[in-house]
């Protein structure tokens, strides 16, 4: 594939003040090392010079839509280089970029628009139908910018005047930002109610890449390959690894398994990104010649089953770095290769406190499991808090220190060991779900009375998605009709895979239900299981 450059000026360019603020980032690194690539999406390859120049004159073109300094502007888009540019463009505008899971729909993308106040909203073509599908009056949403080709049969929600993405605009100054502004609103999926919008200051994207780029041991020309989505933390800190080291970050669309191998030979790859779930998905396919024929020594790998690192690393020669890290905080227990040790995250990194507690955030002894809570001592290292939710920041943050609600027990010698998560979230093929939102999708349904979602076990290391679903009286629905209900009004990835219908579910006397119970009891010989049904669900 033909690879074109991006061809900009940096005429007319100010100078930016020092700092951990994007700009001043994008300026260091095109003065310092401004014709060295940086970032590709493998149709289109940007140098250090080119994205400092394209963040200026984007900030140009949203400025002429009217945004301004703190304004929310909505990302739904895939890797892609206008993903980028929009990201770059909002901050060197000062303007706060809200990426948005491609795969939202209904419940869970009506809230992330209302909740940010997103004043402009820049979709890929082919994704703008599932704005189209909202009945959702209020919203802060003036116009939406289309990128790509629009189908004849994509309906376009006209009351939100969708026009193409402009071009690159006039260069403009950046704005005077410090390192605590936010950059982004990333949206956690919400564990006892709705997704979360978490405020990322600029500095704590520089101090992932810091402590990332470190451990990973990315130094300059480093080829960094991932197909993790950008508008995830773990992706999108990807770019700014390659952008402070003066390596380049190649961003593919998607995981293939069949063609992860050669997509890092192709890319000439050197580091990479892979997450709990891909590590036996790849190991459970036949041997290639490609598997050994790469360049990549190490991948960054969060949650990868003990069992499987040193299979993986046997047969294909990359080093699995594990560690723990949350939209909310950074890469705050971990450390080198030589510290690695199976089955464990590894230490509490330089630059960060943790503590292993009960519910009354008292101390609990080595050895014995409780909730970690983290700190940083590094300025804005970590989150500003939940946006437009001032309670659930308080709760999060309460004593000055950061409730993960992952359950952790810490070894005498200083390593971490993940044990579960307090939090009823779920989490499937590299995503993050709301068993609340889920719920509400199937509540919805006429013939339905109550419902739990909770996680059960995979054969692929993370989870699986379980509904146990009480009918109304004298109700019946077939399990594929409430999939197919389901189908258009959720993520793919949130969709069920096992249900099943009963006459109650256990509650403590307040009338609260108790997963716990539900999960320990799993999937049994009533179960419903979609993979075996054969339906498959469409992914867009």
């Amino acid at each position: 594939m033909q690879i074109k450059s991006t061809d900009v000026s940096l005429d007319s360019i100010p100078d930016v003040a020092t700092g951990y603020t994007l700009p001043a980032l994008l300026a260091a690194r095109a003065a310092r090392n401004g014709n060295a690539p940086l970032f590709s999406d493998r149709t289109t390859q940007w140098t250090g010079n080119d994205a400092c120049a394209i963040a200026a004159r984007r900030a140009g073109s949203l400025a002429d839509q009217g945004i301004t300094r703190g304004d929310r502007v909505a990302l739904l888009c895939s890797n892609r280089v206008e993903f980028m540019e929009v990201v770059l463009g909002c901050a060197w505008l000062g303007a706060v970029v809200v990426p948005i899971n491609t795969a939202s729909r209904g419940l869970q993308l009506e809230h992330i628009l209302r909740n940010s106040g997103a004043r402009l909203l820049v979709a890929e073509s082919h994704l703008v139908g599932a704005v189209t599908a909202l009945d959702a009056p209020g919203l802060a949403l003036e116009r939406i910018w289309l990128i790509g080709d629009v189908s004849p049969e994509t309906p376009l929600p006209s009351q939100w005047k969708p026009t193409q993405m402009p071009p690159l605009g006039a260069a403009v100054p950046p704005a005077a930002l410090t390192d605590g502004d936010p950059l982004a609103i990333l949206y956690t999926s919400g564990t006892s109610g709705l997704s979360k919008g978490v405020i990322c200051p600029h500095a704590q994207f520089y101090w992932w890449a810091h402590y990332t780029g470190r451990h990973l041991g990315v130094t300059a020309g480093d080829v960094l390959y991932t197909c993790l989505p950008l508008f995830h933390t773990n992706a999108l800190n990807s770019f700014y690894q390659a952008l402070i080291h003066d390596a380049k970050l190649v961003a593919d669309r998607r995981f293939s398994a069949s063609r992860f191998f050669e997509n890092l030979v192709e890319t000439q790859a050197t580091v990479t990104f892979v997450l709990g779930a891909m590590v036996p998905i790849l190991l459970g396919r036949p041997i290639a010649a490609a598997e050994r024929a790469h360049s990549v020594r190490i991948a960054l790998a969060p949650g990868v089953p003990g069992k499987f690192q040193e299979d993986f690393t046997s047969r294909s020669g990359i080093r699995l770095l594990d560690g723990y890290g949350s939209t909310e905080t950074n890469f705050a227990i971990g450390g080198d290769i030589q510290q690695q040790r199976a089955g464990y995250m590894g230490q509490v990194v330089a630059g960060f406190e943790a503590r292993v507690v009960n519910d009354n955030d008292q101390q609990v002894p080595d050895g014995e499991p409780g909730e970690l809570i983290l700190r940083a001592e590094q300025p804005f290292a970590f989150a500003a808090g939940y946006f437009g939710m001032p309670e659930k920041t308080v709760d999060a943050w309460r004593n000055l220190w950061f409730h993960t609600g992952d359950r952790v027990v810490r070894e005498a010698d200083g390593y971490f060991r993940f044990v579960d998560r307090q939090k009823d979230a779920i989490r499937r093929r590299g995503e993050n779900i709301s068993s609340y939102e889920v719920e509400q999708v199937i509540l919805s349904h006429p013939a339905v009375e109550t419902a739990a979602v909770f996680a059960v076990h995979s054969a692929l290391a993370e989870d699986e998605v379980m509904a146990m679903v009480v009918l109304r009286p004298g109700a019946q629905l077939d399990p594929m009709a409430l999939i197919q209900f389901c189908e258009p009004r959720l993520p793919y990835f949130a969709v069920p895979r096992y249900l099943e219908f009963t006459p109650d579910l256990p509650k403590t006397e307040n009338g609260k239900i108790q997963k716990y119970k539900l999960r320990e009891r799993g999937v049994t010989e009533q179960t419903w299981d979609l993979d075996a049904s054969g339906y498959r669900l469409k992914r867009s």
